[in-house]
Parts: structure tokens; C-alpha cells; sequence
């Protein structure tokens, strides 16, 4: 059967207090409504898409799906004053249709993922109606209008509901047919109105997840930034992804700081799947990524050559693992030279090239760059620079068709790791080989302005 997903645009961010509607408000690289539409775009089980907007950014809907080549968005409806008035857009829109799945989802809960989706859609083999809850985890309390508890339920059976909520198109069609005769009718979501006016139809729950968060506040902004920061990709393989083993071979890639370490795998990957890249570092050829000129000069002759470049790579790097009062200011200017004005110069001089190809840019940080900690100041704060560098930048050149992110891995064994550290525990950590499969996947991806960790599966 036909799945369509519904996606929820109408608000008009009056919570929120800014005179921007929330899903139009940028979170980690893009718009939260873009965020929202890539995962049903990318969902192989959702065949096409509407979004209901507020009336007033029409427009801005049409550019943004235009941008964003969204093949499945095929309606962009007008919502109204109340929620359901945008539901009814919807139902009306398919109205006429042989039997459909009709998926709501709103635009403002952009870490939805393929499980919540696709159990809904399962659900929907069985049942005419699914919800989606996680359990609640606070106690709840009732009160009376002067604000004295009257009631507190246990909360075994208390769930926070979330989207998506899907139906068949028959029995939303009809619960809003019967609710729009009552004179009282009043609702705050789809699943409420046929709870209530269709009671003999079960209403199905399908396990959410805590992340699912609807931005409503201005404080929610700030958790899902930090909750897209901490989208993993945990991987235990060199396995490098269908898409990227297609797009390879046609593919220019720069890596600077690839004669050792993930650099070096990241080049050994490319050439295998016969990439045409290119290395460049201070041992092999004397590029130092903190010198401007080297780099504009290797990126140069690289475009002369090639006629485009796809992506740029910077793995380069130094460790310095010691009191920042012991150490002299010419260690200083090298660690900081290195470590972020290397990556500030690297992504200028890339610039040009990559708005031209509408390409990928690619830096280094680490888990040190939560927190800073003892003997790795220099350290932790450039890599706490690198990762708000990515975030500005993925938003400045998002508009150029540029994507820019980061990638995180956890303790990989690196011959600078080893220069530090000494012989650790093989199981302890990541191969460098999979943080570079990781990092070359994330090339052809869609994301932008993202922290990509990269953990070992425990």
C-alpha cells in the first residue's frame, strides 16, 4: 500500500518568542524542516510526501524543496489557524484516492529515525490507527484550577506521545468527518480525535525514542544541536557503502596529512576504489597546512590537473601532551598553527573549488574537545575550535551547495597516538582503517555541520 508521509509545517513559532517559524530556524548545518524531509526522502518505504505549511512560507517550502532536489515532495499544501486545520489540508488533498497510509509527522521533531517509521508503517498491516510514546519517566500529577493535586496516576501505564502518527486514510478521514459535528471539538493530535470519536477502532503504540524531541522552546534549540552532535556512527569494518564505492571512481579528493595515520588510510581506501586523489603533508611533499601558500598552491595544481575537486580532507595534525607552562611559545604557535589555523587555511583556500562542484569538506577533531583536560590544552581547545568552526562555516556556505563536518573517532591507534602513549591495548582501540571508512562514507552522505563520532561497537 501507498505510504505518504505528512509533514506537519504550519506553526508560526509564537512559543518559541522569534518571529521565524521554528522549522525554519538552522540546527547543525540546515533548517529543522530539512533535517525532517531528508529522513522520509531517504526512507525506502515512504513513496512520496506532502507538507502542509503556514501559509505565509509557501515560498520559502518551494525553494527549500527545489535546494534539496526532494524527489518524493510532490504537495505543498496551505495549513490553517489550528493544528488539525493543516491535518484536513492533508486529508482532503488524497481525498478521492483508492486506500492509502498516510504517515503525520511534524516538521519541528528532526531526529526521527527509519525504526520509529518503519514499525509505524508495519503497524499499519494490522491495525488502522498508530501512535508513538515513550514511556514517562516524571510523575505526573493532576491538579484542580486553584493548583491542589487531585489525582496522581501511576505511571506504568503513562506514555509522552510523539509523531509520526499514522493512519489508514479511510478512518482519519471518517474520525474527522464525525468530529467536526461535535460543537465541542477540540484536539491536539490526530490519534486523539479518532481515540475519541471512532472508540471501537484501536488506537496501536509504537515504541519512540527519547531523542525524538519537538522543538518547541528556545532552550530545545540548544538540545538538539548537542543531540545531532552526538548522532554516532559506531562501525567495526573498513565497509565502505554502496553509494560511496559508486561515487569513488569519478570522485577528486584532496587529503592533506595523508602519509600516515587515518590520512594515509583514507588515501589507500580512495585509490582502491580508484578515486583520483591526492596527498599532500610535510614529510611527502612539504605542504604545511599552516602555511597558506603551500596549500592554495597543492590545491591549485591539483584543479589545473583534474578540472574540479570533490572534497577536501584535512587529517593533519600534532599531540602535544604537556603543562602549557613547560612548553615554549614556538611550541605554541606550531600546536595552534597545526591544529586550527591549518584547518581555518585549509577550508578558506578550498573554498572556491568546492562551491564549484558543490562539494565536501571534511576536518578532524576529538573526544578531548568536551572538555578540556590536563597536559592537553593547546590540544582540547582546537579541537573544540575545529568543531565550532564546522558549525559556523556549514551554515555561511550551505547556501553554495557546500557540506561541511567533522568527523570524532575515539582512541585510534595512530602512530601519533603511539609516539604519546606508548603500546596500549589492541581491544582498546579503533583501527584507524575504520575511522577512515567512516570518514569517506560520510562524503556521500547528505549531512552538513555534523559531529560524527566514530566508537568502538561495545
Amino acid at each position: 500500500m501507498k505510504n505518504i508521509a505528512i509533514i506537519l509545517a504550519g506553526g508560526t513559532g509564537q512559543r518559541l518568542g522569534d518571529s521565524i517559524p521554528k522549522q525554519f530556524l538552522k540546527v547543525a548545518g540546515k533548517k529543522v524542516i530539512e533535517h525532517t524531509l531528508d529522513v522520509f526522502q531517504n526512507h525506502p518505504q515512504i513513496d512520496e510526501i506532502a507538507v502542509v505549511s503556514n501559509p505565509n512560507f509557501l515560498n520559502e517550502i518551494e525553494n527549500i524543496a527545489i535546494k534539496n532536489n526532494y524527489t518524493k515532495l510532490k504537495k505543498i499544501l496551505q495549513g490553517g489557524k489550528e493544528r488539525y486545520h493543516s491535518s484536513l489540508s492533508a486529508i482532503n488533498a488524497y481525498d478521492g484516492d483508492k486506500e492509502i497510509n498516510l504517515i503525520f509527522h511534524d516538521a519541528v521533531r528532526p531526529l526521527v529515525n527509519d525504526r520509529i517509521i518503519s514499525d509505524c508503517i508495519a503497524a499499519l498491516d494490522k491495525y488502522k490507527a498508530v501512535d508513538v510514546a515513550i514511556k514517562t519517566t516524571d510523575t505526573i500529577i493532576k491538579v484542580n484550577e486553584d493548583e491542589y493535586i487531585t489525582g496522581i496516576p501511576a505511571r506504568d501505564y503513562l506514555r509522552n506521545g510523539q509523531t509520526p502518527q499514522a493512519f489508514k486514510l479511510s478512518t482519519i478521514k471518517q474520525a474527522y468527518k464525525l468530529a467536526l459535528c461535535d460543537p465541542d471539538f477540540k484536539t491536539t493530535d490526530d490519534c486523539g480525535v479518532v481515540y475519541k470519536y471512532m472508540p471501537n477502532e484501536l488506537v496501536y503504540v509504537v515504541k519512540g525514542e527519547q531523542f525524538n524531541m519537538k522543538l518547541t522552546y528556545k532552550e530545545d534549540l540548544f538540545l538538539l544541536d548537542k543531540l545531532f552532535q552526538l548522532k554516532s556512527i559506531a562501525q567495526q569494518n573498513e565497509t565502505i557503502t554502496p553509494k560511496a564505492q559508486q561515487k569513488l571512481p569519478v570522485s577528486v579528493i584532496v587529503v592533506f596529512g595523508g602519509s600516515y595515520g587515518i590520512g594515509l588510510d583514507v588515501v589507500n581506501i580512495c585509490n582502491g576504489y580508484g578515486a583520483h586523489v591526492y596527498s599532500f603533508s610535510r614529510s611527502e611533499n612539504g605542504v604545511d597546512v599552516s602555511n597558506n601558500l603551500l596549500v592554495a598552491k597543492a590545491l591549485k595544481e591539483v584543479f589545473e590537473k583534474e578540472g574540479r575537486i570533490d572534497a577536501v580532507i584535512n587529517t593533519a595534525g600534532v599531540l602535544d601532551k604537556e603543562p602549557l607552562v613547560n612548553m615554549s611559545y614556538n611550541e605554541i604557535y606550531k600546536s595552534i598553527n597545526v591544529n586550527y589555523i591549518g584547518a581555518v587555511i585549509v577550508a578558506k583556500e578550498s573554498y572556491s573549488y568546492l562551491k564549484e562542484s558543490k562539494g565536501v569538506l571534511l576536518l578532524f577533531t576529538s573526544s578531548s574537545y568536551t572538555r578540556g583536560r590536563s597536559l592537553y590544552s593547546l590540544y582540547s581547545s582546537s579541537k573544540a575550535a575545529i568543531v565550532n568552526l564546522v558549525q559556523a562555516l556549514s551554515e555561511e556556505w550551505y547556501d553554495y551547495g557546500i557540506r561541511i563536518n567533522c568527523i570524532n573517532p575515539e582512541r585510534t591507534k595512530t602512530p601519533m597516538r603511539t609516539k604519546n602513549f606508548g603500546m596500549e591495548p589492541e581491544e582498546s582501540l579503533l583501527k584507524s582503517s575504520v575511522v577512515a571508512a567512516v570518514s569517506i562514507n560520510s562524503l556521500f552522505s547528505s549531512m552538513t555541520g555534523e559531529v560524527i563520532d566514530v566508537k568502538i561497537k561495545r
